[in-house]
Order: structure tokens, then sequence, then C-alpha cells
């Protein structure tokens, strides 16, 4: 029997950092990217400023699975961090790339670098990009192109084999609807979807910004 894949999970947490504070935080962030790369599971972290003068920071990370994520999570080691950072910084907003979404994540292995040069506007406009990279998926209609690739190979195939089965085409139809959409939904999301995914990743996440380079 073919074993589950676990999917590795992006999370990208906003902070607001006093500004007066920028020299304290940059040593404060780079020690939780750290920190993270110790724990089981860590594959790449990284932090960036929208700009000189913005109080919004930007910290990701990526890690194997669930589990290995919730371990550093509920560490001691990112208690502490958390507690030395509380009086200059404040947490915003915290997103996790999960379920349909995350079968479309961007690769994470590397690290992003801090871009504390970006005093000019290049330098602003390279920060900004690098944190929309990392977080943005496939526009909507390559995720469709995916999932019907996936799913019309197995829609036909199981539906062939389903009518195999003696009086099944005289099943109601919401019964033969639900037979087949409980078997075909776990193979499509442990198996057939990473598979296309991982297979039209170049395709998926190639820009038009790419392609002119």
């Amino acid at each position: 029997m073919l074993e589950t894949e676990a999917r590795p999970i992006t999370v990208a947490i906003e902070r607001r950092i006093d500004p007066s504070r920028s020299v304290e935080a940059t040593s404060w962030m780079q020690a939780g990217t750290d920190l993270a790369a110790h724990f089981d599971g860590f594959l790449g972290s990284g932090w960036v400023r929208t700009g000189e003068r913005s109080d919004l920071w930007y910290l990701l990370y990526r890690f194997r699975d669930l589990d290995t994520l919730e371990a550093w999570e509920r560490s001691d080691q990112r208690g502490w961090w958390l507690d030395s950072g509380r009086v200059f910084a404040q947490e915003v907003r915290i997103e996790r790339r999960t379920g349909i979404e995350g079968w479309f994540d961007a690769p994470f292995a590397a690290t992003v670098e801090s871009l504390s040069a970006a005093e000019v506007d290049g330098a602003r406009t390279a920060t900004a990009a690098a944190v929309e990279s990392i977080l943005a998926a496939p526009p909507p209609w390559k995720q469709a192109v995916a999932i019907w690739l996936g799913f019309f190979p197995v829609n036909l195939v199981g539906t062939a084999l389903l009518l195999m089965v003696p009086t099944f085409a005289d099943w109601p139809l919401a019964l033969r609807v639900c037979v087949s959409t409980l078997i075909f939904t776990p193979i499509m999301v442990f198996w057939v979807l990473p598979w296309v995914t991982k297979t039209l990743r170049p395709w998926l996440l190639r820009t038009p910004h790419t392609r002119r380079r």
C-alpha cells in the first residue's frame, strides 16, 4: 500500500516593530530563525522588512509536516524567544499554508535574506517582491488545471471500475456519487494531487516576470 506523503507547512507571520528598536529587532529576528534551524523537520526560514521606515516586518519559516511544526511552536526555546521580543514586537497576522493552497506553495528550502540595505527605492521593491514571491500561490486558473488533470483520470478509471460491480449502475444516483467521492477523494488528496503539482511545479510557479527574464 502506498504511504501518505506529509506536506510541508509554511508559516508567515506579520509583526509591527517599534522603529526606534530596529537594531534590537534585527538581532531578535535572526535569533528566532537560528533557533528554529536546530529543530527536526526544519526546511528553511527568513525575514524581510517592507522598507527602512516601515514598522511591518515579515517572518517566514517552513517545516516538514504538522508534527515537526508544532514541536517548534510548543518548544520552550520559542517561548523564551517570543517573550524576549514582546517589548518591541507585536504580532499582527499569522498565516499557515495548509489545505488546498498548501499543494501550490513555492519551494522554501533557501533562507530569505534580510534586506536591511533597503534605503533606496530599488531595494524596497526587492524586499516587497521577496515577500510576494514566497506567499503567492499560482493563479486560480492554473490551480484549476492542475486539479482537473488529476481528477479526470482518477474519475475516469474509478468510474469504469465501479461500473464493473454488479448492479452498481442500478443504485440511486445519490448513493453512487457518495460511494465514488468517498473512494476518489482520499486518492486525490494523498497521492494524485501531490504528484501532479510536483510534476507541474515549474509551470505553476512561473510568472510573467520570470518568462521575460
